[in-house]
């Protein structure tokens, strides 16, 4: 069975989702039977993926050729610490917001939850594939997903949202499979590791097409992942799509920032002859510019869930100064500071929610409006919340920024990282004491709370749990520091994943 472990994420939601389609599921009346299923599904992807990281730790990095297709020419899932530790942290991220979506979000569409096994499919698969066509195949499942999921519960807001979301997809798809096709040209091959060793071989002409070929992957990635200036669409579509479908969407820009760091480490990276690190120059500017513009967004933001969502923009631009550097010390401290704000973010938009639902017509705007029903609970998680995104101690914000900073050696860039991180800090912190006083003591006098709009256990155990594992990144920091330092040198460590292709020949 451990032989087969890397494909078991991939093969639970897949039919899962399938069977939640099937009649025992199906119907208005099945909701308690969809929502056993989907938490039994989801709690074991997470015990998978628990395992394939102690498998990876114990055995090193695992290569399953599907159908016993062996590279370069077969479907190859490759799981190292990295895409483990991400397939960890998707699992877990679902099981929160599904929590969450028991409160009633569920009830508002039949197929959420079989949507969310889809979106989960896809997600899986692009972190463990080693093909890039088979990443654009998985980007497709993912994506399909999503537009079904951010338009949700339906609504005016959400139909345009979602039909600006899907036109800037549908063009980053076209231009991904105008990319691979230039790059398969060149190189004869779409297998990550191989194109490694292809790349270094071009001729002249070659090597200027698949420099062309490798611009638009950067373009892909970037409107993926909503990295400056493709970072437009992601305010307004996570705004407008439900809680837990914005929670989740939380890790969809990471997807895109691990395609970054994946491929322009193994392809393009030192050992790429005259292609070696072709984006540095640019990667430079658009990390300080998102973090930049995405610190602006936050002091600008009219309610929680913007606020929240350009949160989630100078994510990515942190996680690109990271990559930026181009040291495996940067790049772990990149991988430690991914966990962090995708647990953070995600909670921020299920803490929005629960205010809109206690704040009435206003919902989480800042403006004056009706009294929060239950200020102590709905407090003290967004203070916790806050002061973690703030990058205060002893919160995980504050190691996560704490150890890229520290991975900065040259004194310039130690001006500019330490510059663009510390300041952005500052500004959010004002952008959310804003927020916080506006939300929680700003109300008409005589105001008397809506007693019927308190928040459901289900809504609280979601947040608690990503609270909790941001949490348990303080306590196990050390652990934490290791491993990510650990997986940053098997992403380095381009001799060892060829090394590890050639002994995958008849193993399955």
């Amino acid at each position: 069975m451990s032989i087969h472990l890397p494909i078991l994420p991939l093969v639970i939601p897949l039919l899962g989702g399938l069977f939640m389609l099937l009649p025992p599921f199906v119907g208005a009346e099945r909701y308690a039977a969809r929502r056993t299923a989907s938490l039994c599904l989801i709690t074991l992807q997470f015990a998978c993926s628990v395992w394939l990281i102690c498998s990876v730790m114990t055995t090193g990095p695992m290569m399953y050729a599907v159908g016993d297709w062996q590279p370069p020419f077969g479907i190859i899932l490759y799981a190292d610490l990295l895409s483990a530790m991400l397939l960890c942290l998707t699992s877990l991220l679902a099981l929160g917001i599904t929590l969450y979506s028991f409160s009633g979000v569920d009830r508002e569409g039949r197929y959420f939850h079989p949507l969310i096994q889809f979106q989960l499919l896809g997600i899986y698969g692009a972190f463990l594939t080693n093909d890039l066509f088979n990443m654009f195949v998985f980007f497709e499942v993912l994506l399909i997903s999503s537009y079904a999921l951010v338009i949700h519960g339906g609504g005016k807001q959400r139909t345009a949202a979602n039909i600006h979301y899907v036109i800037l997809n549908l063009i980053g798809s076209s231009l991904f499979l105008i990319a691979l096709g230039t790059i398969y040209g060149t190189t004869g091959t779409l297998n990550i590791a191989h194109m490694s060793q292809r790349i270094t071989e071009l001729t002249e002409g070659q090597t200027l097409i698949a420099q062309a070929g490798g611009s638009l992957l950067l373009i892909v990635f970037g409107l993926k992942s909503a990295m400056l200036p493709l970072h437009f669409w992601l305010p307004r579509t996570y705004a407008a799509a439900t809680a837990p479908v914005a929670a989740l969407f939380a890790i969809m820009t990471k997807v895109g920032v691990y395609c970054i760091y994946r491929v322009y480490t193994v392809i393009f990276g030192d050992q790429a002859g005259e292609l070696a690190n072709m984006i540095a120059p640019w990667i430079w500017p658009l990390a300080m510019l998102s973090v930049v513009v995405g610190t602006i967004g936050v002091l600008a933001s009219p309610s929680l869930r913007t606020l929240a969502g350009n949160l989630v923009v100078v994510s990515v631009g942190t996680l690109l100064i990271a990559f930026a550097l181009r040291t495996p010390e940067a790049t772990a401290a990149g991988l430690l500071y991914l966990v962090h704000s995708t647990l953070i973010t995600a909670a921020l938009f299920l803490i929005a929610d629960m205010l809109g639902q206690q704040r009435g017509k206003a919902l989480d705007r800042f403006v004056i409006a009706r009294k929060v029903s239950q200020p102590a609970l709905l407090g003290a998680l967004f203070f916790i919340t806050a002061l973690s995104v703030a990058g205060l101690p002893p919160f995980s914000g504050f190691l996560g920024k704490l150890v890229i900073m520290q991975s900065v050696t040259l004194g310039v860039e130690k001006a500019w990282v330490w510059s663009a991180i510390l300041i952005s800090s500052l500004l959010t912190i004002v952008a959310l004491s804003r927020a916080g006083t506006t939300l929680f003591w700003r109300y008409p006098p005589n105001a008397d709370p809506d007693e019927s709009s308190m928040v459901s256990a289900w809504q609280v155990s979601g947040v608690v749990l990503l609270l909790l594992a941001s949490f348990a990144m303080v306590i196990f920091g050390a652990f934490a520091v290791e491993y990510t330092t650990e997986a940053a040198n098997q992403l380095h460590d381009i001799d060892a994943l060829l090394d590890l292709m050639k002994l995958s020949d008849g193993v399955n």
